[in-house]
């Protein structure tokens, strides 16, 4: 299921503003689990592979430019960012995962930094998952999903870039995405859509993250 702007009432969307447009402060960048900070506070994450615009949507969502630094190569975020938003909710940039120019050695020790992130998180509401629109969902993302169900953190597919293919090419690609979605036990049902570049699904998003603050 499509998440569309009418699912919101004006209330829902005006609470996303306030609390994205809010005050939000970098943190900390932890390499390890034992750098975590302690926090009652709730959390969300988001996640996916290389260059699939997260730090791009993470500064979309908030109006501010460089909140999250944005980098061509892939695998550069190689801790998980923390953000403070106005004491309300901590949100967590997790490293992208595919990247073809780290080493082997490098991948496999993020990965179980992250999933053991996962696992152990208590106070983790739940993960956004980027596709990026052009490519669906590949591979990789599919074991990061498995992962995740495995972890039984509830998670939201996102999708990105819709600006970069045509409205037919985005209806097969939604389609496909919620088929992959009915085989996952921990995925959200509904399917979140955006661009941060022209603007949209924003609103809906800042919306659904919200509500997971209350």
């Amino acid at each position: 299921m499509e998440t569309k702007p009418e699912d919101f009432s004006p209330e829902q969307i005006e609470a996303g503003k306030k609390l994205l447009y809010g005050p939000c402060t970098f943190m900390l960048g932890a390499a390890r689990l034992d750098q975590l900070p302690v926090s009652e506070l709730g959390e969300i994450a988001f996640a996916g592979r290389s260059n699939v615009g997260k730090s791009s949507l993470i500064n979309a969502l908030t109006g501010q430019k460089n909140l999250a630094k944005a980098s061509n190569t892939p695998g550069r975020t190689q801790q998980l960012n923390y953000f403070n938003l106005g004491n309300k909710l901590l949100m967590v940039d997790l490293p992208g995962y595919g990247f073809a120019q780290a080493p082997e050695n490098l991948v496999k020790q993020w990965q179980k930094m992250i999933f053991a992130y996962l696992q152990g998180r208590v106070n983790l509401k739940r993960v956004f998952l980027l596709i990026d629109s052009r490519h669906g969902i590949k591979k990789v993302d599919e074991e990061i999903m498995k992962m995740l169900d495995t972890a039984a953190v509830t998670y939201q597919i996102v999708l990105t870039k819709t600006d970069k293919i045509s409205a037919k090419e985005l209806q097969k690609v939604i389609f496909d995405t919620q088929e992959n979605i009915k085989k996952h036990g921990a995925a959200h049902i509904r399917l979140l859509t955006t661009s941060s570049e022209k603007k949209l699904g924003l609103e809906e998003l800042r919306a659904e993250i919200a509500g997971l603050a209350e």
